[in-house]
């Protein structure tokens, strides 16, 4: 969980308190630790859906198992500096029109810039028109929508605690909503609607449906899903919006950086690894899910496809506990995995070997920065995401969208310029599973 000043205040046990105690307790669980504190807003000023108190409902039953509290309101007289310095994030459920005066949205606005998080659910697309800090924190204001219908849900980032769990083609009953305008420039896309699944779809085939971004020094999480009652029901959608509420309190770390012009080297496919080799002993599987996980070793997994010089390249990985691998890269090509040690670099990922041998460290040559590391990364059983992008002899690491790591070759036996990448597996006791190894191409710089 985050330490930030609101941590210093979080809320009283029973209700909403607008204000009106001296120094509230801070919230605890059944263990006496510290829980994080939400605070569900549901106030309309347009339409009014019926499935508020399902939605109400389930935020609180999630909240139970996942670790936080819950307040709910729809009383705008909540949104003062006081009040929500209380809160981990913010929910605001299908709330419509024009929910908060000028004061109100002041005291929101100083609450996202110091850190304050946001959950829009549904409708809150539909909220605040007029009020262009609410729309940049959204991410899309609503448009339209068709009747309600089944539709096929792509889901594109597969390591987001929101997206982690679900299927890659997620069919589910909504009311799907079209968007003013489309936020893959300024978010970090999620999960996108099949326009070709069902009818009334207007965003001419690329349609997000949720989505995250640090948006002014705070988190936010916007889902579309939520319309029916029966949403707040499914297990599935339950998770999803567990996920998006553990991301906006911090409670989970994502890379939620714009992400567009990337395309896949391994897509969960078995026809996508039709140009990886394994070199080495060992070997990884392919689930039904799409995660390959390795077995066995030492030995690594690489694309012999195409060797490259300058580039961005990302790839989801998770590990089940003190397991041991890395993503090798600079390295020429050989069905002799030392090769890769010997010519190439490794960004590691162990939990427990020496600062120049743990997650983000370049293996053996430097350490990550471990503070900002250990702030970045997720544990055991979750998902992270590594940015490693090479420039010249230029290499920097990035762990759930913060840079841990630049480091510059200056060995003349290597060389970044150019080289292949692989994925070690590194011996029997050692699982270490990865998804979605996707590269963006970038123009060559000098050093």
């Amino acid at each position: 969980m985050r330490t930030s000043i609101r941590m210093l205040t979080v809320g009283a046990a029973a209700g909403l308190l607008l204000g009106c105690v001296s120094g509230p307790a801070a919230s605890k669980g059944a263990d006496g630790a510290d829980r994080s504190r939400v605070l569900v807003f549901s106030k309309t000023a347009g339409f009014r859906h019926d499935s508020i108190p399902e939605g109400i409902a389930a935020v609180r039953e999630i909240g139970a198992t996942g670790g936080f509290a819950v307040d709910a309101t729809e009383d705008a007289g909540a949104f003062t500096a006081r009040n929500l310095a209380r809160y981990d994030a913010v929910v605001f459920l299908s709330t419509t029109g024009d929910v908060l005066d000028t004061t109100q949205q002041s005291a929101f606005e100083r609450y996202i810039k110091r850190g304050g998080g946001y959950v829009g659910i549904h409708a809150a697309a539909d909220t605040e028109y007029d009020w262009a800090f609410y729309g940049g924190l959204a991410g899309a204001y609503f448009q339209s929508h068709p009747a309600i219908q089944p539709a096929t849900v792509t889901v594109e980032d597969r390591s987001h605690p929101a997206t982690s769990g679900l299927p890659r083609s997620w069919e589910r009953t909504d009311e799907w909503y079209n968007y003013r305008s489309d936020p893959r420039d300024r978010a970090h896309v999620l999960a996108s609607l099949d326009e070709s699944s069902y009818t009334g779809g207007t965003m001419s085939g690329d349609h997000p449906i949720a989505w995250c971004q640090e948006y002014r020094g705070g988190r936010a999480f916007y889902t579309g899903g939520g319309h029916t009652k029966e949403s707040y029901a499914e297990p599935a959608f339950r998770q999803h919006l567990l996920g998006g509420i553990r991301y906006a309190i911090g409670a989970a770390q994502a890379d939620c950086r714009p992400e567009n012009g990337y395309r896949p080297l391994f897509d969960g496919t078995t026809e996508s690894l039709t140009a990886w080799k394994q070199a080495g002993p060992g070997s990884f599987s392919l689930s039904d899910d799409g995660t390959l996980t390795s077995h066995g070793g030492l030995g690594m997994l690489w694309y012999a496809g195409s060797e490259f010089g300058s580039y961005s390249l990302k790839l989801d990985w998770r590990v089940a506990g003190d397991d041991n691998s890395g993503v090798f890269v600079g390295f020429p090509e050989s069905d002799d995995p030392w090769s890769a040690v010997d010519k190439g670099y490794e960004i590691q990922i162990d939990a427990t070997d020496a600062p120049d041998r743990t997650t983000g460290a370049v293996y053996s040559f430097q350490s990550a920065d471990l503070k900002k590391r250990d702030r970045a990364l997720n544990p055991p059983g979750e998902w992270n995401t590594y940015e490693i992008r090479v420039e010249g002899e230029r290499l920097r690491v990035w762990l759930n969208g913060v840079k841990i790591n630049d480091f510059t070759n200056t060995d003349p036996v290597r060389s970044l310029r150019d080289g292949h990448i692989g994925l070690q597996n590194h011996g029997a006791d050692d699982q270490v599973s990865f998804r979605d190894v996707r590269i963006k191409e970038l123009p060559t710089k000098g050093d």
